[in-house]
């Protein structure tokens, strides 16, 4: 994860920011208000782009199939705490694993259970990521009295889905995943219907993408870029700046989508990056400079920093944190935090002098990264979001009523 220097580990940033003289400056943390846990650390799909088995860090190794009772005890007990502690009125905890399905209903309705009556008085909203393989009538039902509301990852039509999204015996999980979303589009499943994650893949159409996962009526679709930084750069990435293939692919979605006028279901990341224009906040970690507020609760009770760092390297997402022995207020002063709430000051002087640094935001943390500067660095998307940009940028502008 970083060079040696003389033998020794070179500190790569934020490991060098320094916590006190921010705090001597007048910074305090933003509370955390989203609680990522992984309460099944196992998997039923073996995707091959998969950031928790397939990429850089593989501690899912060494740790539980299954949240232990003791450390869903200790989780509860450390929301409430922080939410107590920082007067929050809300939260938001999200089931995710592996694949959360896996650890069965009565295990899911006995940990959502238990938050609720550790966080009484504050309103928590539970979502669960799943890749919908087990996500039956029964089971919706469960999380349909729950409150839980869905997230489904499928990458587009069959074809295109299945090329990377495979069971551990090799078979595409396309059919098995379009029947749940069949049965979430029902009107009775339609109050848990969370919306679809779809991994953008350049060997799809993209129009042809949009199209396939909008059929299944889902209230949003969230388009990712596939996981990637500048020492493992993602597929068709190529170094040169004037060579934006996933700003091209994301343009042809874009036109697609807002040239319906109304569009029938909304792409996060397009809204969001129409709303930075305009003047507001993001509400999502990849694009603008939000503060984050979201922490990672492991199956052994660890607590991480985003998940999605552990495409960088084996322990990069580590705070050296637990939540049976710490509460939540420790990790808001860990670098790897801290640096996310900074806004413009915590992104490269590249992000703080571009015409679009407020909208990007540098892009997602983890994609910044490379070894010796750590993530002192331009996003390695960083041409593809400023082509982008510019292209909706120009879009509205032409749409928008003269003065």
């Amino acid at each position: 994860m970083s060079d040696e220097t003389h033998g020794q580990p070179q500190r790569e940033w934020p490991a060098t920011l320094a916590i006190g003289d921010l705090l001597a400056g007048g910074w305090q943390p933003v509370p955390f208000r989203q609680f990522i846990l992984k309460i099944h650390s196992r998997c039923n799909l073996a995707c091959d782009y998969c950031y928790m088995y397939e990429l850089a860090d593989q501690s899912w190794r060494d740790r539980p199939k299954l949240m232990a009772p003791r450390h869903v005890t200790a989780t509860a007990h450390r929301i409430a705490e922080h939410a107590r502690d920082h007067k929050l009125r809300s939260a938001r905890v999200i089931l995710h694993g592996g694949e959360p399905l896996l650890a069965g209903p009565e295990y899911i309705s006995d940990l959502v259970h238990e938050i609720r009556a550790a966080t009484s008085g504050v309103a928590v909203d539970f979502i669960m990521q799943t890749n919908g393989v087990r996500l039956t009538e029964s089971f919706l039902r469960v999380l349909l009295n729950l409150g839980v509301r869905i997230g489904v990852s499928l990458d587009g039509g069959e074809r295109d889905n299945d090329r990377h999204r495979k069971t551990r015996t090799g078979r595409g999980s396309y059919a098995t995943v379009a029947r749940a979303l069949r049965l979430l589009g029902r009107p009775e499943f339609q109050p848990v219907y969370g919306g679809i994650l779809c991994t953008v893949d350049l060997a799809n159409d993209p129009v042809g993408t949009y199209e396939s996962l909008a059929a299944f009526k889902p209230p949003a679709i969230d388009l990712l870029l596939p996981h990637g930084t500048w020492a493992d750069p993602p597929p068709g990435w190529t170094g040169d700046p004037g060579h934006t293939p996933y700003a091209d692919w994301l343009i042809a979605v874009f036109d697609r989508w807002y040239g319906e006028g109304n569009p029938p279901v909304g792409v996060r990341l397009f809204e969001e990056i129409i709303h930075l224009l305009l003047g507001g906040r993001s509400g999502v970690e990849a694009v603008g400079l939000t503060p984050s507020t979201l922490v990672v609760v492991e199956t052994d009770g660890t607590i991480e920093q985003s998940d999605f760092l552990k495409v960088v390297g084996q322990g990069a997402a580590a705070t050296g944190l637990n939540v049976v022995e710490h509460a939540f207020d420790r990790a808001l002063f860990h670098p790897g935090v801290a640096v996310r709430q900074l806004g413009l000051a915590g992104l490269a002087e590249q992000c703080q002098t571009c015409r679009f640094g407020q909208v990007c935001g540098g892009g997602l943390y983890a994609h910044r990264y490379r070894p010796g500067s750590g993530h002192l660095n331009p996003s390695v998307y960083c041409a593809d979001l400023f082509r982008l940009i510019t292209h909706i940028r120009a879009r509205l502008v032409r749409d928008l009523p003269a003065e």
